[in-house]
């Protein structure tokens, strides 16, 4: 186990005395810990570079899906700017969000900080991708480790009422699904996926994603590994109930069951079309809303996505 341990936590997510008891019981004296607390202003970025800074071994992420992606932004930044594959320190995740996305795709247990310390304490750690997008015309690229998305997904997370995210957990985006239904709108997309020509299409909504699986034990990407170098791709059109039926269909029961019983082969409609790719351009003809690893972000009109390999390893 690493002697030199950094610890950036979400105070809105856990209380310091429970983390800090929880700690000191899984690790003892055998280690040097150092602490960062995220604020409202920063959800982790300079923590993360002052436990770069400090030498850190491994960088624990106490808290969301923001605080993970947050952390681990800023380790595979780091890497990919010492050109180094899986270097820089291990990332540790103890989940204490409502999705957990990245925790779920990779069996971190959740619900329990010493279980999830356990697993940082083993020491066996597994080498991960990282996604980048730039939206529109931003200076910078943001980092994803599960999946962003446009559409449906972030019109859920818009019409989702906060009071009841805290109360009930994911069971909010359910109440939120019947509204966002309604509201997302059909636009038409201009996609280039690994520098290709460019595809006509139309959907409401497109999911890309290096993690296919959310809450609830549904699976939205089936062939989306997290450490396979590429990243998946959904676009769904479907624009009637005879076409909402078949894409539940789909990914319930064509991508969902059958390929837990074998089924090796991911089933493409007319309303919902899986693709893959290392890099891909999104165009866009309105603004739609977008998410990234289930937060709600900025509105968008054109993205530029890409997979950074092996970008990260993580403890798990």
């Amino acid at each position: 186990m690493s002697k030199r341990i950094g610890i950036v936590w979400n105070p809105t997510k856990i209380g310091e005395q429970e983390l800090t008891a929880a700690v000191d019981a899984s690790f003892g004296d055998e280690v040097e810990v150092h602490w960062w607390e995220t604020t409202a202003d920063d959800p982790g970025q300079q923590m993360s570079r002052d436990a770069l800074e400090a030498g850190c071994d491994v960088i624990i992420a106490v808290g969301g899906d923001g605080t993970v992606r947050t952390v681990g932004e800023v380790i595979a930044a780091a890497a990919e700017a010492d050109d180094s594959v899986g270097g820089g320190p291990e990332l540790g995740i103890v989940p204490q969000g409502t999705g957990n996305l990245l925790a779920r795709n990779l069996g971190i247990p959740l619900g329990s900080i010493p279980k999830a310390l356990d697993v940082i304490a083993a020491g066996a750690h597994r080498e991960i991708d990282m996604g980048w997008v730039r939206a529109d015309d931003a200076e910078t690229e943001t980092g994803f480790l599960v999946m962003i998305g446009f559409g449906l997904d972030a019109q859920m997370l818009a019409e989702t009422d906060d009071d009841l995210k805290d109360k009930a957990g994911w069971l909010a985006y359910v109440e939120a699904m019947g509204r966002a239904v309604s509201a997302a709108e059909a636009v038409d997309v201009l996609l280039s996926v690994d520098g290709g020509q460019e595809q006509q299409l139309s959907g409401h909504t497109l999911l890309i994603g290096n993690c296919g699986a959310i809450q609830g034990g549904v699976t939205l990407l089936p062939d989306a590994v997290p450490d396979d170098g590429r990243l998946d791709l959904l676009l769904v059109s479907a624009e009637n109930a005879a076409q909402w039926m078949q894409t539940l269909r789909t990914v319930v029961w064509d991508n969902g069951i059958r390929r837990i019983f074998g089924a090796s082969e991911t089933v493409s409609t007319d309303a919902a079309q899986h693709l893959s790719a290392a890099e891909a351009r999104v165009s866009l003809s309105a603004p739609v809303a977008f998410q990234i690893d289930g937060e709600e972000a900025d509105e968008v009109t054109r993205l530029d996505i890409r997979i950074q390999p092996a970008a990260l390893r993580v403890l798990c």
